[in-house]
């Protein structure tokens, strides 16, 4: 570990130390630190010492548990913090040897055409969708204290300032944990309070030097009108499977989202009054000068006056006469500016005005643009109800080709379809939320969403009620392929519906698909689940070349890499050819938020890792892969689904271990999400979201997930094919991506633990699952560590490597006191203060683990 972040660690951590004692007295310092000293001598190995921290545990009530609990939790969020500070100051970058990501693009892309360039940057576009987590358990209070803490780093010499000492005071003498469940909007607050606490600043920045980076590069500036980088958000606008989420609810979140929106600008538009106090203006701009403030302050003052009296309208939930487009505040913006560059006031005209432009077109009048997403079941449903009322026969029952004829034929009829009719609940919300959408500035809303969607009628249904509650514009409408077998038909799908001249014309040159990550691989596994992935984009992308129709692939990717997550530039860099060409959209989840954004430096860095990814891969496209890397990637494709679905869908007992091994049964009464677990109460393993299914196994190490099938088929299959396996690893950037993230896996699983759980917590007759799943996890890290010639996990990632392995200490006692919690309420010990415990050992997992959800 290098020494200057290693130093800070260890104060945070004296610091941490020292407040326990002032709070709960020496010895309980004393108990942290001999916990600390046992799980080190566990993680080497000792298995005595782990024997005597569960009898410790074992011994203790639930409120000296939690303060353990607290200790070492707390300890790896001030070590987080410690590490994203580091790895974004210029020390830190430095020690890491890592390269500024767009100024050493020009570097690894040699000699490049500017006209090539000026090309790629029309086509950059990141669109970063902000969606709610239940793993994302800290409050709001701490992140915020969080980010003091951070920016302190950044001020101290070799000793730490007295302000940090207080807010990790603060920090302890806080509950961390939240009592009840958080609501939609709760959610949609955070992901506001994230843009407004870092991305608001951040992006300047980063367009700045994207606008420096096309100057070197082209000879011109990055267009006025570029927005190379904009917001949406899922946090109260996903509606599948949350019952919570009602049109009502959407209209407020979008309410809120103006109002701060309008409260972010109105100051940046009182800075901007302070800075352009000149006189020097266009004789256009002078003549304008009623006031006899200024020609530029009479603009502003205008604007500022419309902000006030948006935030006082908006105030009020009311949305008659608030700021309605961002033009309003473009126009009087481009003025400003036309007249400084026109006087010859350049620098005035490129500083912080710029940067307001930027900004609006990056945030809108929104801060984000709100997305709609609601389950194909749903619609389906809406319009049999529909065709029942109006006497015309059993829509569920019809073929697709009928359903698709009568979609159709009602969409091209002028005449309204909906009679006056007392509606079910479920249609009458269905309903209610196309018409919340009809009355609001186009804006402020993003793309449809259509969960499991599998065929045209389930994009056409979407286009009916749209048509039929009134929404005047041609809302994108993104289906979602999900499992295996809709991933696969995908590119039919889409061929179909843009063959359909009326639905082209209603595409408007541009069809969004979303790539569902998380279920494809709870359904198939990782392997089989990423393979299917990367055929249905490179099919979608041949499909919309053939309908000469520009694809906009979105990526609902999670944190981890059993939901498509993992770093970012190495997924990006392995994208199939043409993918990029429609920009990226890419959902950002939860912790994964604030790991990546939650500091302004920290989201800059993102971004540039984002775009100098996106830009080399425009620049210079990857080749499609050889046909026996795709004959290989097939059989082991198919192999590793065997595998995996052999254990999760046809052993008996699979269900059940599982959810004794892990908090499973635990999570869905737990406060951490506003969202259900479950899709539907009654279903089985098929019916549980894919986040408690990642969550849930990462919690017990296992994360059974993210490497199910893949090294067994490796092994199986590749070692027949060595030479094309060596092939694919130095020359495919999918491939080496995907056994790089395998790696990361490996570092995290933790077979040694996962056996902990199932002594305590698994019945005997079902323990030799577990046993079999550890035997299979590490025979197959020993494949794949043979394949690279490596005897350890990430040996070429030292960085990461040593992170982790200094985190180990902290987490041991995490998964022993949360094996003690689970085993308290399973035994019926439903003290509050036992749930505190169980809450409190997950998010220090999540912590721990960085990438858990």
């Amino acid at each position: 570990m290098l020494e200057t972040i290693s130093q800070n660690i260890r104060a945070l951590g004296a610091v941490l130390g020292q407040t326990i004692a002032d709070e709960k007295g020496q010895d309980w310092l004393d108990n942290v630190e001999h916990v600390r000293l046992l799980a080190k001598d566990g993680v080497a190995g000792e298995n005595k010492a782990v024997e005597q921290l569960q009898q410790l545990f074992a011994q203790c009530d639930n409120d000296k548990l939690l303060i353990y609990a607290r200790a070492f939790s707390q300890f790896l969020n001030l070590a987080n913090i410690a590490e994203q500070q580091h790895t974004i100051s210029e020390q830190g970058l430095a020690e890491l040897d890592l390269p500024h990501p767009l100024e050493s693009l020009q570097e690894k892309l040699g000699d490049v055409d500017p006209t090539s360039f000026a090309q790629a940057i029309d086509k950059l576009h990141i669109e970063l969708v902000l969606t709610a987590h239940p793993t994302e358990v800290n409050r709001r209070t701490f992140i915020h204290k969080y980010h003091e803490i951070a920016e302190q780093l950044v001020n101290s010499d070799a000793e730490l300032n007295p302000r940090i000492e207080e807010l990790i005071e603060q920090a302890w003498n806080t509950d961390e944990i939240r009592h009840q469940r958080p609501t939609p909007l709760d959610e949609s607050r955070w992901g506001l309070n994230a843009i407004s606490d870092s991305l608001w600043f951040a992006v300047p920045t980063f367009v700045r030097e994207l606008d420096q980076l096309c100057q070197k590069i082209t000879n011109k500036p990055l267009p006025l009108s570029a927005t190379p980088i904009t917001m949406a958000s899922w946090m109260a606008g996903d509606r599948d499977g949350n019952p919570f989420v009602t049109a009502k609810l959407s209209q407020q979140a979008i309410i809120n989202a103006r109002l701060m929106a309008a409260e972010l600008y109105l100051t940046d538009f009182k800075n901007l009054y302070l800075e352009l106090s000149m006189h020097k203006a266009t004789d256009q701009l002078l003549a304008e000068d009623v006031d006899n403030v200024g020609p530029y302050r009479c603009i502003l003052k205008q604007v500022i006056k419309k902000l006030r009296h948006s935030i006082a309208l908006l105030s009020e939930g009311e949305c008659q006469g608030a700021l309605a487009s961002p033009d309003e505040l473009l126009t009087p913006l481009y003025q400003c500016r036309d007249s400084l560059l026109a006087v010859g006031l350049t620098r005035s005209a490129n500083s912080l005005l710029l940067d307001v432009i930027r900004k609006v077109h990056c945030f809108g009048i929104s801060l984000v643009k709100l997305d709609v997403r609601q389950h194909s079941e749903f619609h389906d449903q809406t319009i049999a109800e529909i065709v029942a009322t109006l006497g015309l026969g059993d829509y569920l029952t019809w073929s697709e080709q009928q359903r698709c004829q009568f979609l159709q034929q009602e969409i091209d009829n002028p005449r309204p379809l909906l009679p006056e009719h007392n509606w079910s609940e479920q249609t009458q919300e269905v309903l209610d939320t196309f018409s919340f959408i009809a009355k609001q500035p186009k804006e402020v809303l993003g793309i449809y969403i259509i969960s499991m969607a599998s065929r045209e009628s389930d994009v056409l249904a979407v286009n009916l009620l749209m048509k039929a509650t009134g929404i005047t514009w041609d809302m994108p409408i993104a289906p979602l392929f999900e499992t295996l077998d809709d991933l696969n038909n995908a590119a039919d799908v889409i061929d179909v519906l843009l063959a359909n001249k009326a639905y082209k014309t209603r595409a408007r040159g541009a069809q969004h698909v979303m790539i569902g990550y998380s279920d494809s691989a709870k359904d198939a596994g990782v392997l089989a689940a990423a393979w299917a992935q990367y055929q249905a984009q490179e099919s979608l992308v041949a499909i919309a070349e053939k309908h000469k129709t520009t694809l906009k692939l979105f990526h609902g990717r999670g944190g981890t890499i059993g939901r498509g997550g993992g770093p970012a530039h190495a997924a990006i860099a392995s994208q199939p050819p043409g993918t990029l060409d429609g920009g990226l959209r890419v959902t950002e989840q939860g912790e994964t938020i604030r790991f990546k954004f939650g500091l302004p430096n920290l989201a800059v860095r993102s971004l540039h890792l984002y775009a100098s990814a996106i830009l080399a891969r425009l620049v210079k496209p990857q080749a499609a892969p050889k046909p026996q890397w795709r004959a290989l990637m097939d059989e082991m494709a198919a192999r590793s689904c065997e595998i995996y679905r052999d254990y999760v869908c046809h052993q008996q007992d699979f269900v059940t271990y599982f959810r004794q091994a892990t908090p499973e049964q635990e999570l869905s009464s737990l406060p951490l999400g506003s969202r259900p677990s479950k899709r539907k109460s009654d279903g089985g393993i098929e019916s549980l979201r894919a986040i408690p299914w990642i969550f849930a196994w990462s919690q017990n190490r296992l994360v059974v997930p993210s490497w199910l099938g893949f090294g067994q088929a490796l092994a199986e299959i590749g070692e027949q094919q060595s030479s094309v396996i060596k092939d694919m690893l130095e020359n495919w950037s999918y491939f080496r991506a995907r056994i790089s993230l395998t790696e990361m896996v490996y570092l995290k699983a933790d077979p040694v633990i996962s056996q902990l759980y199932d002594n305590t917590l698994v019945s005997a007759e079902l323990q030799s699952l577990g046993t079999e799943l550890r035997s299979q996890l590490v025979k197959d890290k020993e494949k794949v560590l043979q394949l690279l010639g490596q005897t350890e996990s990430l040996e070429s990632d030292q960085w990461n490597r040593t992170s982790f392995q200094l985190r180990q200490p902290y987490l041991l006692p995490l998964h022993l006191l949360q094996i003690e919690a689970l085993k308290r309420l399973r035994c019926q010990d439903k003290a509050s203060s036992c749930e505190q415990l169980l809450m409190v050992t997950m998010t220090g997992v999540a912590t721990g683990m960085r990438n858990t959800g």
